[in-house]
């Protein structure tokens, strides 16, 4: 998912060592409507998912985005990075977190919906509007293999949802109760549409 259009937000990718960008499926690619694959948790060590966790890092960074899920780079597997805004002091950029979620389940902490502006990698240049829960409660595996639980909301939530309906064969296109807010980025912000609340 593409950062939110006018939010002042600084990515930290401290200490992460330089990998490989990779493609990123564009829809229309089956791997995008295909279930992704629950990872064995005996694999989470492995060499192989360590990199595809750093792949999937370097490609969010280069592609200046803000989530990513794994069959979004051609790899079916139920394995995320959500970007989590944290606090920040007045009139700073706002610090976000890349949590890698393994595994994850979204549950809805309130049936209170806001609707907001999307866009996705996989969907290049397209946004609409999308209602979605307005808290969550993502449970996952961190890359270590560990079991986390964290309260989301607002933008950290829809990102959840949207990150994790990836993994499903979903995309944001889908739930759109109305495809006529479906437009280019470009026409988007030069022309405008009525809504609930952007993100």
């Amino acid at each position: 998912m593409p950062r939110g259009a006018g939010l002042p937000i600084r990515l930290s990718f401290a200490n992460i060592p330089a990998m490989s960008i990779l493609k990123v499926a564009q829809m229309g690619h089956p791997v995008l409507r295909t279930p992704a694959r629950r990872v064995d948790p005996e694999s989470i060590g492995s060499p192989d998912l360590q990199r595809l966790v750093d792949d999937m890092v370097e490609t969010l960074k280069d592609y200046d985005g803000i989530g990513l899920a794994a069959p979004q780079v051609h790899v079916p597997l139920r394995v995320c990075l959500i970007g989590v805004v944290e606090e920040a002091e007045e009139g700073s950029p706002q610090e976000v977190r890349i949590v890698v979620a393994i595994n994850p389940t979204v549950t809805p902490l309130t049936e209170e919906t806001i609707v907001g502006v999307e866009g996705c990698l996989s969907m290049t240049d397209l946004r609409g509007l999308v209602p979605r829960y307005r808290a969550v409660r993502l449970e996952a595996l961190d890359r270590g293999g560990e079991p986390f639980s964290l309260e989301l909301e607002g933008y950290p939530a829809v990102v959840a949802q949207h990150e994790t309906d990836h993994l499903d064969g979903v995309l944001f296109v889908d739930r759109m109760p109305d495809l006529r807010s479906l437009a280019f980025s470009r026409e988007f912000v030069r022309y405008g549409v009525e809504y609930d609340e952007v993100l």
